[in-house]
């Protein structure tokens, strides 16, 4: 998977917004297979036009604080795109790190947010919450 600079200098070479999706798309093809067992409603991101699962780890890590790892899923190419950039910002990173990041003004910077649709918008918003929400909760339990 690629890190977030190398996608965001990628989607900075495409011109054309056909390219861009195509990228997006590519991504979320490089994206691992969910398990199997992953697919629950526990894991499904309520607000999402398409269907979207996300499975979180959380790995302690003393005195840095937890650090959570992504996998996920959607029955919507592009939406599995967008999930790849997410993990690729999020993904392997302390939850307060998690917390720290704007991840709507990146979607803004890299242009995203006014070539999708509402829905997709709204989506990818209800996604950011859901992550932001299991750092929240992982914080929560290390303090305890």
């Amino acid at each position: 998977m690629a890190d977030i600079a190398e996608i965001i200098d990628n989607f900075a070479l495409l011109d054309d917004w056909d390219d861009r999706y195509r990228y997006l798309i590519e991504l979320g093809r490089q994206l691992p297979p969910l398990a199997s067992t992953a697919y629950k409603d526990a894991n499904k991101v309520q607000g999402c036009a398409s269907q979207v699962w996300l499975d979180t780890r959380v790995r302690p890590n003393g005195a840095g604080g937890p650090i959570l790892t992504f996998a996920g899923d959607s029955d919507a190419h592009i939406v599995r795109g967008l999930i790849a950039v997410l993990f690729a910002m999020f993904s392997g990173k302390h939850a307060k790190d998690i917390l720290a990041t704007d991840a709507l003004a990146l979607f803004d910077r890299m242009g995203l947010r006014e070539h999708l649709t509402p829905q997709r918008s709204n989506g990818f918003r209800s996604m950011v919450e859901r992550i932001r929400s299991e750092a929240q909760a992982a914080l929560a339990a290390a303090a305890v």
